[in-house]
């Protein structure tokens, strides 16, 4: 662990980040300053002045996203500011640049009040050809998303929420090929009411999965809970059929699947015997995951995935957002609806095309991940 430390800390250090602007046309000679400066670039002024939408030509719009955080749930630190973040918005902007093209800023900014993070969004609208947003804590991440799809005639996307759902559903989609369980009848907990999980909520729901349980830290999302903000009682729409009440071990009993978008070492192997045949179990936090996969397996799970590369089946981000936003730029898509994010699901499914117990989910460097993403995404 010390070493991968003082490695990373000396690859950033070396090149003080990860990103630089690249000039696409040279300047060497009198006419490429007179195009690239004055009086060139005055005429293209007069054009976008005169025609807006001519910005997509002619500027860096049709081909940009602005990531915008403000560092209050940094991966799973929690809130560390925005300095801490822009590490964290870098690698994003190489994970865009490198699968999918696009040229993608970070913009960490000092400010957590909702309106005045949807006023800087709004404000910087004309030079953006999409909005990725990252790392907002929940419940505000809802709000601030919810009211930008309203304002803004560009796309904003949410990764912490719908990244990691597409994601959930492709692999699920899969798991239930090898162990030959029709995913719709999935009894599921889903251990996590932030973005994560009420996102991946909606999205299991959307494709018609019918049993959906959803689990707090104070329990199981129900009728009787007084406690619950708007966000969950939205959820509670359409999870938890037969209103149960407890707490995740109580809930766990006869389910198919456990996701976990939580915190570390919460279950036991007698949790997941206690699971349905065959269970399936998806332990997403990071680093260290609700239960170790090698107990898990050991305990009966038919199949396991996790967020960390070092073991199968890793459920990434990275399949997702830089597909997202090509195609919601590049087809002009204003809003990203839960249809499309829904087919991305399944089109990234089928990315594997014999899948097993320790291959349910491509990995970020297969051919066609990112076409597969980014050919869902359309009007």
């Amino acid at each position: 662990m010390n070493n991968i430390i003082e490695q990373s800390l000396e690859f950033h250090k070396k090149t003080s980040g990860k990103i630089g602007i690249e000039v696409l046309n040279p300047v060497n000679e009198s006419q490429d300053l007179n195009l690239t400066y004055t009086p060139g670039m005055a005429y293209v002024s007069l054009e976008i002045q005169n025609d807006k939408s001519k910005t997509y030509d002619y500027t860096l719009k049709s081909r940009s996203v602005a990531i915008v955080s403000n560092g209050s749930a940094t991966l799973g630190f929690g809130n560390t500011g925005p300095e801490a973040a822009i590490p964290v918005m870098e690698g994003k902007s190489v994970i865009f640049k490198t699968f999918s093209g696009l040229d993608a800023f970070p913009l960490c900014i000092e400010e957590e009040n909702s309106d005045a993070i949807i006023k800087f969004c709004e404000q910087i609208q004309p030079t953006f050809g999409a909005i990725l947003l990252e790392d907002i804590k929940a419940p505000e991440c809802f709000y601030i998303e919810n009211e930008l799809n309203k304002k803004l005639n560009i796309p904003v996307f949410h990764d912490d929420q719908h990244g990691t759902a597409v994601v959930v559903l492709a692999g699920l989609i899969n798991a239930c090929k090898v162990i030959n369980k029709d995913i719709k009848s999935l009894k599921i907990v889903i251990n996590g009411a932030g973005a994560a999980g009420i996102s991946t909520a909606n999205q299991l729901h959307s494709f018609g999965i019918q049993h959906i349980i959803l689990v707090d830290s104070k329990g199981v999302i129900n009728s009787s809970r007084t406690d619950l903000n708007e966000f969950k009682l939205k959820a509670l729409e359409f999870t938890n059929p037969n209103d149960v009440s407890g707490h995740l071990k109580d809930v766990l009993k006869d389910a198919d699947c456990f996701i976990g978008l939580s915190v570390a070492d919460i279950l036991e192997e007698t949790d997941i015997q206690e699971m349905n045949q065959d269970p399936i179990v998806f332990a997403l936090a990071n680093p260290n995951p609700e239960i170790k996969p090698e107990l898990a397996l050991k305990a009966g799970a038919k199949i396991v995935a996790t967020g960390r590369a070092d073991y199968p089946n890793q459920i990434n981000n990275i399949l997702v957002f830089p597909g997202v936003l090509k195609g919601a730029i590049e087809n002009r898509v204003s809003t990203i609806t839960r249809k499309m994010l829904v087919q991305a699901s399944v089109n990234l499914a089928n990315i594997v095309k014999n899948p097993t117990s320790d291959k349910i989910i491509p990995h970020a460097l297969d051919d066609g991940v990112c076409e597969s993403i980014q050919s869902a995404i359309k009007s």
